[in-house]
């Protein structure tokens, strides 16, 4: 099982995808406040179907009450600012992803709090700025948990 992290997250339809990619992935969902919206936003609703019932979302004031809680084997901040690829991971269960806002991506101040080979990215052309918030963690949450065998799934 994984942790995603999402961090003052600000589009509802992501949110909405992340929450119906961890109902299926048995991964938990953790939403770091501020949110950018209220989770009875019709459009989160929309996006996440009827799989809201079956995931498994907690909230939190901040990071340092999430890691303090929840205690993840490791932590992996993923953002465009990072020098490590994601397929050089070895992924464990019981890690958590890390991902930013969207318009923003982490704050400086969580970035600098971890370590080079914490800080991951998905590999791009050059110019490009960024993939959807759903989108990257679909992506990395699939590769991560391919690493461990699909473990729980069919």
């Amino acid at each position: 099982m994984f942790h995603i992290v999402l961090y003052e997250p600000e589009i509802p339809p992501n949110t909405g995808n992340i929450i119906r990619l961890c109902a299926n992935s048995g991964s938990k969902l953790h939403l770091i406040h501020p949110l950018g919206f209220k989770l009875d936003d019709k459009r989160l609703r929309r996006a996440g179907l009827d799989y809201h019932e079956w995931a498994d979302v907690g909230e939190y004031d901040s990071l340092r009450e999430f890691m303090s809680k929840v205690a993840p084997s490791g932590l992996y901040a993923c953002t465009t600012k990072a020098a490590r690829s994601y397929a050089k991971v070895s992924f464990s269960s019981g890690d958590a992803l890390l991902f930013g806002p969207e318009s923003r991506g982490l704050p400086h101040q969580v970035l600098n709090a971890m370590s080079p080979q914490e800080r991951i990215r998905i590999p791009m052309v050059p110019g490009s700025r960024s993939l959807n918030l759903s989108n990257a963690v679909s992506l990395i949450l699939y590769e991560a948990w391919r690493q461990i065998g699909f473990e729980g799934g069919l």
